[in-house]
């Protein structure tokens, strides 16, 4: 029987640059994905996560059916649990002991079900999301300035600005579709580009200018532009005077940051006055901020920092001009539209008495909450000393992305009910749950996503749920009816839900608000089925959808936008003499959030496969650290084990650590558990980008590389001091580290894995050692142990080792199998172009990227590799140790 090969239109589940995607399917089958060259957020682009969706549409792993008490369950007794302590929660301790936890992840359907349940019929608004770790700062100060979280910019300003500033962004990992966008028109000389990071990151590939300032000066930064501004004569007085208010107290407040800011953001005054002058002469600027700018306790005050010189000059409303904040995930924007956040109610409508009345008629709601919930931070507190009894958490793994991580843990494991719904079995996370619902993945998904710019596109569903998971929308109604408001809920499919979220959006509407999309309101479920991606406001300008704010007119009662005093203020958590490194944290280029669905997919470990600790080489040499070393990193809070890089990007004096791995991975590597729970006073985004931690050399007798077919049991990990375990195409990778005490895991090894062969290689002399466990004349394990961590195999090749059938035990041990295999480090992860290739071409003459990419294809993507290949092609990237012999 043949079977029939179809093609969807849907949407990437990763960033918020929200891609357009072509997924082909055949059967239950995802066979392959491609960019959609008709959606305009990419026009074809993919990055190397949305490159490689089709190896992360896995079984292995899926949560399949309920759970209760660890126990499966059907879907009834899920609920029924669910709604019962719900139902008891509430009786025992009002509205306020429940609570539902979000994810930017879910889609618009998702939330707005969740949030009318318990905003509106349950009378509690602690509902929150992960996307208060993301863009909350950015919300607020949208909402001080304009009156309502509107971002005033879209993709195609970025077509025609002529300088722009990229804040606390590393756009090359982060958003790479975009960076390709912005790199393409810097290399034909219409853009420049400035990033302001303490960090050299990637995307510094792309700089004109960059300017490391201290981490957290952001504030100093922008006030001293405004003060500039001033000074200069840029201001455009007559728009302040039209449309704005509150430029003299601003501008006052950032003269008294001004005289100073070279100092407190440590930079040259020379750099610091070049670009204040490229701002103040190009009118055509965008500045565009994210994570770096967010998470922050004075991130709402960075955010209005960089808005008021935008407003100081009228750049806004423009093409080509603004304050561009890029959302973190594909629907943070979404799930602020609908009121997924503790701190508004729905469809842009806050706590107001007039809004609650509007909101209350439209959803018929007879126990609406009244004021803000709890937000992230402090939900899990109330859920640590018991205020909150009832806790449903939806696709995300706050065990591991929040401060204070095992306290969040400890308060999980206290909490009376704690219900998980997600597509993956074992997270962090799920491993706390009493009741355990199984989620739609990606494939399985139907409803809409907005995107950074405004743009609502279909995510559209092309493979059935497997086993018995459901749509996180299904769940809530089904648990509505059981607590007695099945008819509010009763909804057939996300059209419908749709269709009242889009008329809430406009009723009583008339113009105050930027958010409408009542037009969509009367969609039947066959165009909603076709709906093409479409961008609000959705009224009609003379050349297509108006801009927010083109009229300069803002969501404030007098219409007036807002400059916001703000004056400079340092880091709550910083170093001291025990704790003196500043500890930062951010994205790894092919993964994403806590791993759950890049971890499956094994070439996505291939540019980074192990927890890394990022250090200036002084402060690696002052530490007797070199690059490979195991070093821990800790302070009063917890600490983490990570393999030391030695970056001249990094500031002296900080660390960066990846924000994704976790105890699924690794051991210890959790970089959550080392963040004080400090959050800005306004928007409760905590600050997770400027921690205070020693580093220390943590030492190891020895380290090895295993390839085994079937994973190790945890009481081996148990007792090792590091340890990393990923995927590969036939099995498991791992990577083990242990102190002189303890027992040598490859004895343990042979002791604890199933086999009925045993094969050793050991040299005293030099500790070298190696282990063949057979098991009916296959491998089931491959190991290699040695003192020093350079002298061992790559894991891939010792995996390569492991399946050549054809070679003896003795050839596999002595590493003479498997010819042909490239073990050095992967560079281009699109078309898993490594750096053996590379050089070997670039021996052969090639002399750029350009021609680089017509050979190898590398770059040719998502482009994300770009610096890299650079870094290579001028000698700037250190050698891979493979290539110098170190393995």
């Amino acid at each position: 029987m043949t079977r029939v090969r179809r093609f969807v239109r849907t949407t990437c589940p990763y960033c918020g640059v929200g891609c357009g995607v072509r997924a082909e399917a055949e059967g239950e089958r995802l066979v392959a994905v491609a960019g959609d060259r008709g959606h305009p957020a990419n026009a074809g682009r993919l990055c190397v996560k949305g490159s490689a969706l089709a190896d992360t549409q896995v079984i292995h792993g899926r949560l399949l059916e309920p759970h209760v008490d660890g126990r499966p369950a059907t879907w009834a007794r899920a609920l029924d649990r669910v709604a019962g302590a719900f139902r008891r929660a509430l009786a025992e301790g009002g509205p306020g002991a429940v609570a539902m936890y979000l994810s930017g992840q879910l889609l618009t359907e998702d939330y707005y079900v969740a949030n009318k349940l318990m905003k509106g019929f349950l009378g509690s608004a602690n509902v929150d999301t992960n996307s208060r770790l993301c863009m909350a700062s950015a919300v607020t100060a949208h909402k001080r300035a304009f009156g309502e979280d509107v971002v005033p910019c879209d993709y195609g300003d970025l077509d025609c600005c002529e300088l722009l500033v990229l804040v606390g962004s590393n756009l090359a990992w982060a958003h790479p579709v975009l960076y390709q966008r912005v790199a393409a028109r810097r290399a034909q000389g219409e853009l420049r580009v400035v990033v302001v990071d303490p960090r050299r990151t990637a995307t510094c590939d792309i700089a004109d200018l960059h300017l490391a300032l201290r981490p957290g000066a952001d504030v100093a930064l922008f006030n001293a532009l405004l003060a500039h501004l001033a000074a200069a004569g840029a201001v455009d007085h007559a728009w302040v005077g039209a449309h704005t208010a509150g430029f003299a107290e601003a501008l006052s407040a950032a003269r008294a940051d001004a005289a100073e800011a070279a100092a407190i953001c440590g930079l040259d005054q020379a750099d610091l006055g070049r670009f204040l002058d490229w701002f103040a002469e190009t009118p055509r600027t965008v500045t565009m901020f994210s994570q770096g700018v967010n998470q922050a306790e004075s991130g709402t005050d960075k955010g209005n920092a960089i808005i008021n010189c935008h407003l100081a000059t009228g750049r806004i409303g423009r093409p080509g001009c603004g304050p561009f904040s890029v959302t973190g995930q594909p629907n943070a924007m979404g799930g602020r539209e609908v009121g997924g956040m503790a701190s508004t109610l729905a469809a842009h409508n806050d706590f107001s008495a007039e809004a609650l009345d509007r909101v209350g008629r439209f959803w018929r709601a007879p126990e609406l909450a009244r004021s803000e919930g709890l937000k992230a931070v402090e939900l899990f507190d109330a859920v640590a000393d018991g205020r909150v009894r009832a806790l449903w958490i939806m696709g995300t793994n706050p065990v591991v992305s929040l401060p204070d991580a095992d306290r969040v843990r400890a308060a999980l494991e206290r909490c009376p009910a704690v219900v998980v719904s997600d597509c993956v079995a074992e997270t962090d996370t799920t491993a706390c749950a009493d009741v355990l619902l199984p989620a739609c993945g990606w494939g399985e998904k139907d409803g809409t996503v907005t995107n950074s710019e405004r743009r609502i596109s279909r995510q559209r569903a092309f493979l059935r749920p497997p086993g018995h998971a459901r749509p996180d929308w299904w769940m809530v109604r089904e648990v509505a009816a059981r607590l007695g408001h099945g008819a509010a809920f009763d909804y057939t499919g996300p059209d419908a839900i749709f269709r009242e979220h889009a008329a809430l959006s406009a009723f009583e509407n008339n113009g105050a608000r930027q958010f409408d999309i009542g037009a969509l309101s009367a969609l039947d479920q066959n165009h909603y089925d076709a709906l093409a991606p479409v961008q609000w406001p959705l009224r009609l300008g003379a050349d297509g959808p108006a801009r927010p704010f083109v009229n300069g007119r803002f969501s404030t009662p007098d219409q007036r936008a807002r400059l916001i005093p703000v004056r400079h203020r340092p880091p709550v958590q910083r170093p001291d003499a025990a704790r003196p490194f500043v500890l930062n944290t951010g994205r790894l280029r092919d993964q994403w959030h806590t791993m759950t669905r890049t971890g499956v997919a094994p070439r996505l470990f291939g540019h980074s496969d192990v927890p890394t600790v990022a250090l200036h080489p002084d402060d690696a040499a002052r530490l007797g650290l070199t690059e490979g070393d195991l070093a821990e990193v800790s302070n009063d809070r917890g600490q983490l084990r990570a393999v030391v890089a030695v970056d001249p990007g990094q500031q002296s004096g900080s660390v960066f650590v990846p924000m994704h791995w976790n105890d699924r991975f690794s051991g210890l590597a959790r970089v959550g558990v080392l963040f004080a729970p400090v959050v800005d006073p306004l928007s409760g985004q905590p600050e997770i980008k400027h921690g205070a931690v020693a580093v220390r050399r943590y030492p190891v007798a020895g380290w090895a590389r295993v390839a085994a077919r079937d994973p190790l049991p945890d009481v081996l990990l148990s007792d090792l001091s590091f340890w990393t375990r990923l995927p590969d195409d036939a099995g498991w990778r791992y990577e083990l580290a242990w102190e002189a005490a303890a027992r040598h895991p490859l004895h343990a090894l042979a002791d604890v894995v199933v086999h009925d062969n045993a094969v050793t290689l050991d040299s005293a002399a030099t500790g070298d050692r190696r282990l063949l466990l057979e098991w009916d004349g296959s491998a089931v394990l491959l190991a290699f142990a040695h003192p020093d961590r350079a002298a061992l195999p790559p894991g891939n090749q010792i995996a390569s080792w492991r399946d050549d059938r054809t070679a003896p035990a003795w050839r596999r041990l002595a590493g003479a199998a498997g010819a042909g295999v490239d073990a050095s480090r992967l560079i281009c992860t699109c078309f898993e172009v490594r750096e053996a290739a590379i050089l070997a071409a670039v021996a052969d003459g090639i002399a750029g990227t350009g021609e680089l990419g017509e050979r190898l294809l590398c770059g040719t993507n998502c482009g994300s590799c770009l610096p890299e290949l650079n870094a290579l092609l001028t000698g700037a990237l250190k050698p891979d140790p493979i290539m110098v012999g170190g393995g």
